[in-house]
């Protein structure tokens, strides 16, 4: 009779203590998870944190040729006035030149909060030789075409979506896209842009702009 009454003890013992332990296996789990969640939390944040800070920094496959140190690297062009920092980078040398023909140097670096939308070399070897030399030729044809190229504000990216902005020529330029994608006028692709110079933001284009009248 003992013996039964100890066996059935030991069995209700054993049937209390099942529950307990599952209990604690259930919390260990609990809180196992609730820590890996938390891991994995603070593993994401700083990826996080570096998207957004990345969102105000020059984009568009043509800025991997800008110099990484010097005048013309980034950095130094943030220090200069537009037309000075343009002629630091050798992809704006014609731009440069023409801003130089039309006597435009001094405008353009007094200027204040401006955007500029600046044509590469390769962007100007798309018009015929004998139309650009003539264009170069004739200061109020080029005054007026390289003014087309200039906004009288700072433009950043996202003003870029869907935009319609006034020129320093007195017409508008049309601007769409998103993200790390803008075109101007529905023909002249950002190739780099949102880059940073004293008075001015830069969209580098690769195609010129030509005003309608």
């Amino acid at each position: 009779m003992n013996a039964r009454i100890r066996r059935t003890t030991g069995l209700l013992s054993a049937a209390v203590m099942l529950p307990l332990a599952l209990s604690a296996c259930s919390g260990s789990d609990s809180d196992s998870a609730k820590s890996d969640s938390k891991a994995s939390a603070s593993a994401s944040a700083p990826e996080s944190s570096a998207g957004m800070s990345s969102m105000d920094q020059p984009f568009g496959p043509a800025c991997s040729s800008v110099p990484k140190n010097g005048a013309g690297s980034f950095d130094g062009m943030s220090k200069d006035p537009v037309a000075t920092a343009a002629s630091n980078n050798p992809a704006l040398s014609t731009l440069v030149a023409a801003v130089k023909k039309a006597g435009l140097v001094d405008t353009l670096n007094n200027a204040q909060n401006i955007t500029v939308f600046a044509p590469t070399n390769d962007a100007f070897n798309k018009i015929p030789k004998a139309t650009l030399d003539k264009v170069l030729a004739d200061k109020a044809q080029l005054t007026k075409i390289l003014t087309y190229h200039v906004v009288g504000k700072k433009l950043a990216p996202k003003d870029l979506e869907n935009g319609s902005f006034d020129t320093l020529e007195k017409s508008k330029v049309m601007t769409s896209g998103m993200g790390e994608s803008y075109t101007v006028n529905d023909s002249s692709k950002v190739v780099c842009g949102n880059v940073k110079t004293s008075n001015a933001n830069v969209y580098i284009v690769d195609t010129v702009l030509m005003p309608k009248s």
